[in-house]
Formats: C-alpha cells, sequence, structure tokens
C-alpha cells in the first residue's frame, strides 16, 4: 500500500484496541488512511496452560487482523518479535525506522514510555523505541544510507499520540465510535475471557467517560500528544 495518514505501532495485538481504537475509527470515518504495526504476535498472553505459543501466536493474528478489518485500518504487519522480549537495540530501532520510512504517516500512535510503575515492559520499550526513531533517525538521511540504497527515503513524522499516559494533554471525542472500539477489541476473544473484570463494555465506558470529565462530549480516549520538530 502507498503512504498512510496513522501509522499506530503496538507492542501486541490488542495494545491499540485499548489505546487508540476509538480515535482511530473516527479518523478512518473522515477519510484518513490507517495502517498497524504489531511487534509481537502476543505469544506469552494466555492462563491456558494447554495452548501452545505456536497456537496462540495464530489465534491472536487472527483476531487483531478482524478487529483491524472492523476498524477499517488497510494493513496489519506482524514483526514477530519475542513476547515479554522487546529490547532498545539499535537493530530494532533500524527495524521501526524502515517500517516509519516505509509508510510514511503523518501521525504515529503508540504507548508511552514514561508511565510509571505497574506497565507491561514491553509497551515502555515499545514506546522509547518509537519516539527515538521519529526523531531522529527516520528524518536524517545520514543515520541509515543504506536505507536509502534501498530507495527507503527519510520521512518526517508531524505527530505522535502516546496511549496509556499519566500526563494527557489531549482528550479526543469518541462518543460516537465508542461502540466500534468494544466491537474491536471483543475480536480479540482469547485475552477478553481473561479479564478479570469480564465484559469490557461497561468498564471501558466509565474509564472514557472519566476521560471526557470537562469536555463539551460524553467519552474520550486521553493522549500525550507531542509535535515533532521539522
Amino acid at each position: 500500500m502507498g503512504p498512510v495518514d496513522i501509522l499506530v505501532i503496538a507492542a501486541h495485538p490488542d495494545d491499540a484496541e485499548f489505546g487508540a481504537a476509538g480515535t482511530v475509527a473516527k479518523w478512518v470515518r473522515e477519510g484518513r488512511r490507517a495502517a498497524y504495526l504489531v511487534c509481537t504476535s502476543g505469544e506469552k498472553g494466555t492462563t491456558d496452560l494447554s495452548i501452545t505459543p505456536e497456537e496462540l501466536i495464530r489465534i491472536r493474528e487472527e483476531e487483531q487482523r478482524e478487529a483491524a478489518r472492523l476498524l477499517g485500518v488497510e494493513e496489519v504487519l506482524f514483526l514477530r518479535r519475542p513476547d515479554q522480549g522487546l529490547e532498545d537495540t539499535p537493530e530494532f530501532r533500524k527495524l521501526i525506522v524502515r517500517q516509519i520510512r516505509t509508510f510514511q504517516p503523518k501521525i504515529v500512535m503508540t504507548s508511552d514510555p514514561y508511565r510509571r510503575y505497574i506497565w507491561h515492559r514491553d509497551h515502555r520499550v515499545i514506546g522509547q523505541v518509537v519516539l527515538d526513531a521519529v526523531f531522529p533517525y527516520a528524518r536524517d538521511h545520514l543515520a541509515y544510507p543504506d536505507l536509502i540504497a534501498e530507495g527507503i527515503l527519510p520521512h518526517k513524522v508531524r505527530e505522535l499520540y502516546f496511549w496509556g499516559a499519566e500526563e494527557i494533554n489531549l482528550r479526543s471525542d469518541i462518543t460516537r465510535t465508542f461502540d466500534l472500539k468494544i466491537a474491536a477489541l471483543r475480536c480479540h476473544v482469547s485475552q477478553v475471557r481473561e479479564f478479570s473484570r469480564g465484559d469490557p463494555a461497561e468498564w471501558l465506558r466509565q474509564r472514557c467517560r472519566e476521560m471526557a470529565a470537562g469536555e463539551s462530549f460524553g467519552l474520550a480516549e486521553g493522549f500525550h500528544r507531542v509535535e515533532a520538530p521539522p
């Protein structure tokens, strides 16, 4: 596919649905193009002792593809890195830069690397790697001259949206797309059945209602938004 408006970079299948699906669905309805880059297949995300990692990879990738189809996301790319094993390495950063330069997004969305205490380590790592990949590595032509030799040219991202942030500076109105967010999340059957709080609709509605407090709309997703340097 050609360039997209939004590239969502997640550590695991279902991360994007929790953090940003309502906003992604809203933007897609407005005519913007979106793609998902999922760095692991979430093969450790189960309490079922009978399932193998290989089987869970197949299940979770199909669940993610179905969720993306509901939202109107045009492509889902899996990097198939090890679940619980993402590391901030030069090799991984270059891999993310390659995808940013290939998709050429205006907006990149990912998990906030600076959330304190209880936060999946993969979420921290991918947030930091994406932040560094956007600036300066994807932008600077001398960062990876071998990519240029392949025809993968530098790209300047305009904005970063971090979900799971403690310092929220943007609340996105998802009142009209909340039901679609929940429908997409329910595609992740292998994960929904693990939720200790049961079906996600009511507790997520309450969370999104609290996120919209003080706004003119009823339900929101919250982000820390950063404008990338030119």
